[in-house]
């Protein structure tokens, strides 16, 4: 029986999920990952103290093999997926897999999905709109013809940066595990975005300051995403940071030989510290109607997350209402 014993802790112990062997309503054996998740005086006890899920207790305690899918088994919200195997008449042993983050990455796809279709949807059913009209009244007045063409083409615009901006997440995602290798100089990255943002500033009155420091230290990194990283988040300051009480924007790069910081900072409005954690998130926006406006696609800060995550480097954004928005994104040198 010792053997026996011996055998069975050693078999729970080699498994790196929760792992328990049941008798009866009894825990007689559970791993170190068990004791971790359900209480370090589980074994001896009777089950239903450490897991209080009916449907889940029901094929535990029947002791009939067979899978089941969990939520709240030991804290609200966390997913498993139960593993029971029969041994004998009245013993099984329950392996708990922790199904989380499939769980979520899961949900985060369905959002997107549906976000990607909802903004897509809107500027097609304008297009569709405009374009029946001009196709079935042939006696439409000439000016509203060409009204009804220009807003056919700046929605089309309009989805086609949501699609270019989606490829470009799609591309990011998949070189996530990919190191970056080329030898990067971050201020003449910054310039080269600045020069980019010139006709966007002077559309909107704004005015550029740049103070990029002097021997910035080379990093290791991917030219055309640290590019697109300073294109968004210039072109956000100057959509959303400029305005009749302060028409302009400050770009800093300044480094050390560890790290380099671009700063993007802004005058404008600012931000609600109930929206600073969700800036990120793709097609999130905190006026929808006023991004729309300015010809923003609810993805510019979900990209320079990803690439600042591919970079392992570090992003923060400090904001509050009347104090304008200021992102630093700081990256390793090595």
């Amino acid at each position: 029986m010792a053997t026996g014993f011996a055998s069975e802790r050693a078999l729970v112990d080699a498994l790196d999920e929760p792992a328990l062997v049941i008798e009866g309503n009894v825990v007689r054996t559970a791993n170190a990952e068990a004791r971790h998740l359900l209480g370090s005086r589980i074994e001896g006890r009777d089950v239903r103290l450490a897991i209080r899920h009916p449907q889940a207790l029901e094929q535990i305690l029947t002791h009939r093999s067979g899978e089941i899918d969990a939520t709240g088994i030991v804290e609200l919200g966390r997913s498993w997926r139960l593993l029971i195997r029969q041994l004998g008449d009245r013993t099984a042993l329950v392996r708990m897999i922790d199904r989380s983050d499939a769980v979520s990455a899961e949900k985060m796809r369905v959002d997107f999905v549906a976000n990607a279709s909802h903004e897509l949807r809107t500027p097609l059913s304008t297009i569709l709109g405009y374009a029946e009209t001009i196709a079935e009244d042939a006696d439409l007045p000439a000016e509203l013809r060409s009204s009804f063409g220009g807003t056919i083409r700046d929605e089309a615009r309009r989805m086609l940066r949501i699609i270019e901006d989606l490829m470009s997440l799609s591309r990011i995602e998949a070189d996530r595990y990919r190191t970056p290798d080329e030898e990067i100089d971050l201020g003449e990255v910054a310039r080269i975005a600045i020069e980019h943002s010139t006709i966007l500033a002077d559309r909107r009155g704004c005015r550029i300051e740049a103070q990029i420091g002097e021997a910035i230290p080379v990093l290791k990194g991917d030219f055309g995403q640290l590019l697109q990283l300073s294109d968004n988040l210039i072109g956000n300051a100057i959509r959303y940071g400029c305005n009749e009480k302060c028409s302009a924007i400050w770009v800093k790069v300044a480094g050390d030989g560890h790290r380099v910081l671009l700063t993007v900072k802004d005058g404008g409005d600012g931000i609600a510290p109930q929206h600073l954690p969700r800036l990120t998130e793709r097609f999130y926006r905190v006026d929808s109607a006023r991004s729309r406006e300015s010809g923003g696609t609810g993805l510019g800060l979900a990209i320079v997350k990803h690439i600042v995550e591919r970079h392992r480097g570090e992003m923060r954004i400090d904001s509050a209402p009347g104090q304008g928005t200021e992102v630093t994104i700081s990256l390793p040198v090595e």
